[in-house]
């Protein structure tokens, strides 16, 4: 296609420009920052950086269900056909199926969703031909020189389902019988992405299921920071319709949130833990925040810490693998890497070494029926060693988050009595990702600014739930007024 020099832009000085960062996994912005010439600078540099280390002539898009995602999708796949390359649109999906399905193709791929935060922003997520990018590839986008012209009139996307029924496949296969039957499962659908596959899924495998509070309004579900309103839901449903779990997720389907019989919802890490133990993973990478029941339950031959993101994660599964065969990684939040080939009843689950929600979701279910009480409670306080809370402060300035970080890194001791802890000692400091502080009496207090919007997170950990999470209550109301 010819194109007119006159109007050309460099991708760089418009990415620059356009406000719009890198958080702790995707590219986050205001909506209004995503315009059609940002979503094409992000597209074309994102080609541009990985041109001379693959070679692929088509590139796959999924969308989550935010008013503005379609629109972005459209500018994404305009530029790339100018280009010349092919688009493989997979519609409404959760992250992971996208994923899943563009390296079992071995080509790139883009997810175009802000994920849990609020429907007035939204992201970009790359992958490459082999998994999620990298902070490196991130710098190799930002700084790539690609030439945007005028898109013209965007195109109209035409759905293909393959990759929504292969993430379905990819689990249902594992079991030779219908392994949920007799079980109720709950799936809390909000505006998840998964919403339209999760059912068949669940019922594929033998579940009873009742989809619930489906909502044409995006709401942002944070897994890691679960709303009293869904928590007071979630007990309301278990008493109404006695499931034996609820399933729900984040916006684009990578994190997942699971109640018990209960209604309790499940801490993501204690979820991975669990997960862990049921593939027999062997090595596992997890961010500083996680709790330290992993350690604590000897199920593991290595657990290796890193900084908050799954980037982070996914950079130590290549040391790992080559000392252990089972490896793998999750996060605070519940989504878990897969970052090796496992074989589940004769049968090879391939690694999938980004977010997913659905793998935990089931092998947890797997395991509850393999229980002597065949409930998700009784796992979960079986390994349960420490309790742990989050929550965050939302609207706050990530400029306020990193300057309390800087002040108090080296005398956290001052920030303690601060925070209003003054008769305890700070035995131990770690500032892997934001400000950690092991307290004399083994409490655990974790500051660190959200990678992906303007709010202030806490972390703790203690001996008991209402413990920790007093602990989260404390220092948030206290932290504002430093």
């Amino acid at each position: 296609m010819s194109v007119n020099n006159d109007t050309e832009k460099n991708s760089q000085q418009i990415l620059a420009n356009s406000g719009v960062a890198f958080g702790t996994s995707g590219a986050r912005g205001l909506v209004e920052q995503f315009t059609s010439e940002v979503c094409a600078a992000f597209t074309l540099a994102f080609v541009e950086s990985i041109k001379s280390q693959f070679a692929f002539d088509t590139l796959a898009i999924a969308i989550d269900n935010r008013p503005s995602s379609y629109a972005m999708a459209q500018a994404c796949s305009a530029v790339l056909r100018q280009q010349g390359i092919s688009v493989l649109y997979y519609g409404v999906i959760p992250t992971p199926a996208l994923a899943s399905a563009a390296m079992q193709r071995n080509i790139p791929c883009i997810m175009v969703t802000g994920s849990h935060i609020p429907f007035d922003r939204n992201g970009l997520k790359f992958y490459r031909p082999d998994g999620e990018i990298s902070k490196s590839d991130e710098q190799a986008i930002l700084t790539a020189q690609a030439l945007v012209s005028d898109l013209g009139v965007l195109p109209e996307l035409e759905v293909d389902n393959n990759a929504a029924n292969e993430y379905i496949e990819r689990y249902t296969r594992l079991f030779p019988q219908p392994i949920l039957s007799g079980k109720h499962i709950g799936i809390y659908e909000h505006s998840s992405a998964g919403r339209d596959l999760y059912q068949s899924l669940f019922e594929q495998l033998g579940a009873q299921v009742t989809s619930l509070e489906r909502s044409d309004v995006f709401v942002p579900i944070d897994t890691e920071a679960v709303s009293e309103e869904d928590k007071a839901k979630a007990k309301a449903w278990s008493q109404k319709f006695k499931f034996d779990a609820i399933f729900s997720t984040d916006g684009d389907g990578d994190r997942p949130l699971i109640a018990d019989e209960k209604g309790d919802w499940l801490r993501g890490d204690i979820l991975g833990l669990l997960c862990a133990k049921a593939l027999n993973i062997e090595a596992l990478a997890v961010p500083v925040s996680s709790n330290t029941s992993i350690e604590l339950s000897s199920a593991f031959k290595q657990v290796d810490r890193t900084r908050i993101g799954s980037p982070y994660v996914i950079a130590e599964f290549a040391r790992l693998s080559e000392k252990y065969n089972a490896v793998a990684g999750f996060e605070a939040n519940g989504g878990f890497l897969l970052g090796s080939d496992v074989v589940i009843n004769n049968q090879t689950l391939t690694a999938l070494p980004t977010r997913d929600a659905v793998l935990p979701a089931i092998m947890l279910l797997a395991a509850s029926i393999e229980s002597d009480n065949g409930n998700i409670s009784s796992l979960v306080a079986e390994c349960s060693k420490r309790f742990s809370a989050s929550d965050r402060i939302k609207n706050f300035a990530t400029e306020k988050s990193q300057n309390i970080i800087k002040t108090y890194r080296d005398n956290a001791q001052q920030l303690i009595e601060l925070l209003g802890f003054d008769e305890i000692n700070v035995n131990n400091v770690d500032v892997t990702d934001g400000l950690r502080m092991t307290l004399s009496n083994d409490d655990v207090i974790h500051l660190r600014p959200s990678g992906n919007a303007p709010e202030l997170r806490c972390y703790a950990e203690s001996v008991d739930e209402n413990t920790a999470q007093q602990l989260v209550v404390k220092v948030l109301s206290n932290v504002v007024k430093l």
